[in-house]
């Protein structure tokens, strides 16, 4: 685990102190305010509390929480940690070279939608990593089309969320903002014949926003979304 100077100092260790046993090679100094026991490897689960000890406005979302919860269509070689936040959060670079991490602020739901709503932990996590349940990860994924997600990649994923919880679904696309997820959530949706394409299709309708919403995204491919 990293081992922050506040920790130490918790366990009797001043930042000047531990500079001293850094210094001697006791302690390996990973950057700022941040050692670790020589030998040791960081792990995962050991990281990603420090990163929700850093904000508590931060949770684990998109495609890398669908595949935490089995929703996956490809095994990659190095995952990248999709991290959602409120406010942009720098991470330090001796975290991210160990295990990439990608954040983002889009925000996709009103203020209305109580702020740890569809997020929880998973079990082999402790209770600081919050993670996106399987119906607020979807709509994330949707956002991040075109983006960091391919097309061809968010439909494959979307084919295996037939179990979906629609009454939890639905409280997250009543509160959803953004033309682009309500729309291509329902085209995709029902072209793959997926049991809440009529919940997506109500919210698609509700959001309104013309007949069609055309984009190109930053992947470069073109995104025509019709509305209901």
């Amino acid at each position: 685990m990293p081992l922050t100077t506040a920790f130490l100092s918790d366990h009797g260790l001043s930042p000047k102190h531990a500079s001293y046993l850094a210094k001697h090679g006791w302690l390996l100094r990973l950057g700022r305010g941040a050692y670790m026991l020589p030998g040791d490897k960081l792990s995962k689960a050991a990281c990603l509390n420090y990163i929700f000890s850093l904000s508590s406005n931060i949770h684990v979302g998109g495609k890398t929480a669908l595949d935490w919860h089995g929703v996956r269509h490809n095994l990659v070689f190095k995952e990248i940690i999709e991290l959602w936040s409120i406010s942009p959060l720098k991470l330090p670079d001796w975290l991210t070279t160990e295990y990439p991490c990608r954040t983002q602020v889009t925000q996709i739901f009103d203020d209305a939608l109580p702020l740890n709503y569809g997020l929880s932990p998973l079990h082999d996590n402790t209770d600081k990593v919050l993670v996106s349940t399987k119906e607020r990860a979807v709509l994330e994924l949707l956002s991040d089309a075109g983006k960091n997600a391919s097309l061809e990649l968010v439909n494959n994923l979307l084919e295996n969320t037939r179990n979906l919880r629609e009454d939890k679904l639905e409280v997250l696309f009543f509160h959803v903002n953004r033309i682009k997820v309500a729309r291509l959530a329902y085209q995709l949706a029902e072209d793959l014949d997926l049991p809440w394409k009529e919940l997506a299709k109500k919210h698609c309708l509700r959001l309104g926003g013309g007949k069609r919403w055309v984009a190109k995204t930053k992947t470069g491919e073109r995104l025509d979304l019709r509305n209901g």
